[in-house]
């Protein structure tokens, strides 16, 4: 059971509030992440373990508003496949075939 989190701006800690803070840049790190990072984690027993991530293709990343309406990658497809079907059907074929 997920523990219910408050999305207040008010609940924010101020240590974590970037928006207050000089020389902060959104996003500074997006190409980078999208593009694939490694985790290096020193575990107590003095060994070092290595994780890579990469996104997979086709993954998408969501805004924070965006996100707080979609809890899972099947509530984004059932909205998205919606608004597909109230596209025209011109307008959907000629967009296809540009891919």
């Amino acid at each position: 059971m997920k523990k219910a989190v408050s999305k207040d701006k008010d609940d924010m800690r101020p240590e974590y509030d970037f928006s207050r803070m000089k020389g902060a840049v959104r996003g500074k790190y997006y190409k980078a992440y999208r593009a694939g990072h490694k985790v290096v984690i020193h575990l107590a027993n003095g060994t070092t373990s290595i994780q890579y991530f990469k996104l997979e293709d086709g993954a998408v990343m969501l805004e924070p508003d965006v996100r707080k309406y979609f809890s899972n990658s099947a509530s984004v497809n059932k909205a998205l496949r919606s608004l597909i079907a109230i596209i025209p059907s011109k307008k959907r074929t000629s967009v296809h075939t540009k891919q």
